[in-house]
């Protein structure tokens, strides 16, 4: 087997493992047997620390996920809900094209609540530049929004983003059901985007 065979299985044995029990309660061990490695060493050979497989695992997904999203932006999106679905659609386009099972969503939504790892998929996501086109269009729709409510829908933004999408995957959903929660997701942020502000 190729060093590049190894290093996938270790991926996809991570990820799974990672998603199903969370990214602290796995060992380096598991994840080798998993993969099918006789040496227990192969993890740390191939990826280092867990931080850097973390890593690994988080950039197979974000660059397929990055090109979806720059083919809606290239439609020219105006309105918050263009906006809105340029943030969701990839994401749940690419996870139906997967197909189920899939482990990404739940993996991110384990390494996103992991306090000692949640820098990686922030890291990771907020150097995207469709991600960062995407938000400074949402936010040129709303400028009217101070910037600490802006801040604070962000961040709730992403945290149902991404365990709406969790949830979704864990119950093994079609292609069908990918379309539905990808609708669903857009239209419950139009109204949190769109929300009165209480002073």
């Amino acid at each position: 087997m190729t060093a590049q065979a190894t290093r996938e299985r270790i991926l996809v044995a991570a990820e799974r493992l990672y998603a199903e029990h969370g990214v602290l309660a796995v060992s380096n061990r598991q994840i080798s047997e998993v993969a099918g490695q006789g040496n227990n060493t192969a993890v740390g050979y191939h990826f280092g620390t867990r931080t850097e497989l973390v890593r690994a695992i988080v950039r197979k997904h974000t660059g397929p996920i990055e090109r979806l999203r720059g083919r809606r932006l290239d439609s020219g999106p105006t309105r918050l809900r263009d906006w809105l679905e340029c943030l969701v659609h990839p994401t749940t386009e690419y996870l139906a094209e997967l197909g189920a099972p899939s482990w990404f969503a739940r993996f991110a939504a384990q390494v996103l609540t992991e306090p000692s790892l949640r820098a990686v998929i922030v890291e990771e996501t907020l150097t995207s530049p469709s991600l960062a086109r995407t938000v400074e269009g949402l936010f040129r729709c709303l400028p009217e929004l101070p910037a600490e409510v802006r801040a604070e829908r962000n961040d709730l933004t992403r945290l149902l983003v991404i365990h709406a999408m969790a949830e979704r995957e864990r119950a093994h959903t079609s292609r069908a059901g990918w379309r539905a929660t990808a609708t669903g997701l857009t239209d419950a942020l139009a109204g949190l985007w769109l929300a009165p502000v209480t002073k």
